[in-house]
């Protein structure tokens, strides 16, 4: 067959050049994928779970270095028997301690529990968020009285040892907001971080009520995060006056997060969270800030738990499983070093700690 050359040459062209778009297309749809992806998704290197205990479910594994180099995390469990929900009224803190983040931990003690009738955290312990701020370690918790969503407030134990004893305090440190506040319903997951005014930032979320009681769909209402400051830890603490600091719901569909956990690198304010349909609700968040009010639109920090390893399919009693919740950072010079998160599934098929390594 004869082909003329011209016409052989304009073909060509036309093809190069629609495969150079085409190209083009795959590039820019591959650059912007890559664009959701934080550089600290890219340096997780999973370790595996941890905390697996019969009888319990476990949850909010938050980690902290002792003086002698160990790790020791203060975790939310619950018993099996109340299954998963069983956090919203019967949670309880207890301390465990390993060598390193990636040996096994000994449990030693439940170091906070329910306190019952007429106390605000009468029904539950839950969030324990643990920091050092001077000489004193402050553990920062979630309780509620009634076992129910209304009455969850965020509290404060202290004490001079990781092994206690620990004091409480009599009332919660940060209350709802007046009735029709868009925080009117509760305070909750507490992110504590040293502002660069040398006071104490306490990170909160919330939701409205009227929206929680009337919104149809599996999630009810809208969680936001708010800020309030304070001299000392213990507060008084002053909520922040343009507060939400961060609201996705002009985004649609719902869209919302949850269980940020905040930290300081040099001047930049960050913030690693649980997506609950930003991109989905299956993987983490990541933004930055430069004054801890403003914050950059997010990235992937962690991907779903099957991105990562294998495991079991889910349990008919398990609606959340393979889903990592509930980060937690361990720092090393003020830098990510392991991140702890929650997950459901494990050994026992309840819920444990799933660790990770940030490598440098």
């Amino acid at each position: 067959m004869t082909v003329n050359r011209k016409k052989f040459i304009h073909t060509l062209s036309f093809s190069l050049a629609a495969l150079w778009v085409q190209g083009g297309r795959m590039l820019h749809a591959r650059t912007k994928d890559d664009a959701r992806i934080s550089d600290f998704c890219r340096k997780l290197k999973p370790i595996g779970r941890a905390l697996e205990l019969p009888g319990y479910y476990v949850w909010c594994n938050s980690p902290i270095e002792a003086p002698d180099g160990k790790t020791h995390v203060f975790f939310s469990r619950w018993k099996a028997d109340l299954g998963m929900s069983g956090w919203i009224k019967g949670s309880e803190i207890a301390h465990a301690v390993a060598d390193a983040p990636d040996k096994p931990f000994e449990v030693l003690e439940t170091v906070l529990a329910p306190r019952g009738t007429g106390f605000w955290d009468a029904t539950t312990c839950h969030n324990p968020l643990i920091k050092k701020i001077g000489n004193t370690y402050y553990l920062f918790y979630m309780g509620n009285s009634n076992g129910k969503t209304n009455t969850k407030r965020i509290g404060l134990a202290t004490s001079s040892s990781l092994d206690g004893p620990w004091t409480r305090t009599d009332a919660p440190i940060l209350l709802p907001g007046a009735a029709g506040a868009w925080d009117d319903h509760c305070t909750t997951n507490p992110a504590w971080v040293r502002g660069k005014d040398g006071r104490n930032w306490l990170y909160y979320k919330s939701w409205n009520t009227h929206d929680y009681e009337t919104t149809k769909g599996p999630i009810r209402g809208n969680r936001k995060y708010g800020v309030a400051f304070a001299d000392k830890p213990e507060g008084p603490y002053e909520k922040y006056v343009h507060n939400p600091v961060i609201d996705f719901s002009a985004k649609g569909a719902n869209r919302q997060f949850e269980d940020a956990f905040v930290w300081r690198e040099g001047d930049k304010f960050k913030m690693i969270a649980r997506d609950m349909g930003v991109f989905n609700h299956e993987v983490g968040l990541i933004m930055e800030s430069d004054d801890g009010l403003h914050w950059s639109e997010p990235q992937i920090a962690f991907q779903p738990l099957s991105h990562y390893v294998q495991e079991p399919p889910a349990p008919a009693h398990l609606k959340r499983y393979g889903r990592l919740e509930r980060p937690m950072l361990l720092l090393e010079d003020d830098q990510p070093a392991w991140l702890f998160g929650a997950s459901q599934g494990g050994k026992y098929q309840t819920s444990s700690a799933f660790i990770f390594k940030c490598e440098v």
